[in-house]
């Protein structure tokens, strides 16, 4: 823009997310209730799932200390099973809900630790959203391989309170074989 001689520039009014304060988590997750199969309902896209065309699960099962034994699973393009074992760990121990996990182990030791935030949780752990402070990776996973309209939409709304834009969520095809 040229205003009287002096070259200016607009600047647009969106934030970055990596300006943008990380998101909120909530106050408790107790692990023993945690654990169990959820179904990926919808996600942000990601270059380690992009194999994954549907059928995509996470089995959570704690073992010692603050730690959980991770198993994702997902139909891949070619019709096979695809499973990835991994570990989570605790990095909030006041509210347990704050997580890394790992899916790469060297020697036993786990490498490249990926933050796991869980920005909301059902009272009876039907539903949870997940994210990262730095909002580049997001899920959905339900107990059940569905939600109702009526959850989803409130899930949307609690996307959007806690700064992610719930149309970036892509929707995980279940039941297909």
């Amino acid at each position: 823009m040229l205003v009287a001689g002096i070259v200016t520039f607009t600047v647009p009014a969106v934030v970055s997310a990596a300006k943008q304060a990380p998101p909120e988590t909530v106050a408790l997750v107790d692990l023993e209730r945690y654990a169990g199969r959820w179904y990926e309902i919808a996600s942000i896209p990601n270059r380690f799932q992009k194999h994954c065309r549907s059928n995509t699960v996470a089995s959570y099962r704690p073992i010692e200390g603050q730690r959980i034994e991770v198993t994702n699973s997902c139909l891949d393009k070619e019709g096979s099973i695809d499973t990835a074992q991994g570990i989570a760990r605790v990095v909030d121990s006041s509210s347990n809900a704050k997580l890394e996990v790992s899916f790469v182990s060297l020697f036993g030791w786990q490498l490249f630790w990926g933050d796991y935030w869980v920005l909301e949780l059902a009272d009876d752990y039907s539903y949870v959203i997940v994210g990262t402070p730095n909002y580049r990776y997001g899920w959905i996973l339900s107990r059940t391989p569905g939600l109702s309209t009526e959850i989803r939409e409130y899930l949307d709304g609690r996307l959007r309170a806690s700064g992610y834009d719930p149309a970036a969520f892509v929707d995980t095809p279940q039941g297909i074989e």
